[in-house]
């Protein structure tokens, strides 16, 4: 079961973590050694990190022996743009309605 898309933007908007998720979709899976390069926060931070975006449906653990890497959920990437789309037509249509209204 996924997060509810309040979490999922919840997770976003930290932005270690949203160049976490910046960081996984150029490189792909990685591990928490290579993820933790270039951030100036602990691996134990990172993987708290990890945890949160785990929770958000946003990325996926996997095994390749002893190294735990980190990828991405593309669908749930996928999801979250076309609820933000959802609610860009919504507000669009309302500042039109708006706008006839103010010109009638």
């Amino acid at each position: 079961m996924h997060a509810r898309p309040a979490a999922v933007f919840a997770a976003l908007g930290d932005e270690t973590r949203l160049r976490m998720v910046d960081r996984l979709g150029r490189e792909g899976p990685v591990s928490i050694a290579r993820l933790t390069d270039g951030f100036a926060i602990t691996r134990q931070a990172i993987s708290k990190h990890l945890r949160v975006l785990r929770t958000a449906g946003l990325v996926r653990q996997s095994r390749r022996g002893r190294e735990s890497l980190w990828q991405l959920e593309e669908k749930r990437l996928a999801d979250a743009r076309r609820h933000l789309q959802t609610i860009s037509r919504q507000w669009d249509e309302r500042l039109e309605r708006l706008k006839s209204f103010v010109e009638r």
